[in-house]
């Protein structure tokens, strides 16, 4: 796995800047998880505690994993804070700002998918 060192962002897995532009997008903000990352940070900077309280069912170590990407994507800041206990802060870079329009424009989407579809779903468990 090829890495790529930006001074701006960080380190850059190589592969998420191949394909075409959609595909680097999804590469950066696909998953379970990111999406919903990226939607609680659009309110602005959380700690760590307070993400894994909004998003459910994320682990302690996957909402890790997924910040570290994101962080090293150059989407998401971390700023620890010097005192005791530590205190961690996450936030969208002024880069990661430019995606709110996406993110909300993929939430009003999936409000219509679900009004559009609700009807049409089978019930689980209706034989």
């Amino acid at each position: 796995m090829g890495l790529k060192k930006n001074p701006e962002y960080g380190v850059l897995r190589a592969e998420y800047l191949q394909g075409c532009s959609v595909e680097v997008a999804l590469n950066i903000i696909g998953g379970k998880w990111k999406g919903m990352i990226l939607y609680t940070l659009l309110d602005g900077t959380k700690r760590f505690n307070e993400l894994r309280q909004i998003i459910p069912g994320i682990t302690q170590r996957m909402l890790t994993l997924q910040l570290r990407e994101l962080e090293d994507c150059g989407i998401v800041q971390r700023v620890v804070y010097p005192e005791v206990p530590p205190r961690v802060e996450y936030s969208l870079t002024e880069f990661g700002q430019t995606i709110k329009p996406v993110i909300l424009q993929i939430r009003e989407w999936g409000s219509s998918y679900k009004k559009a579809m609700g009807g049409h779903l089978k019930q689980s468990n209706s034989n």
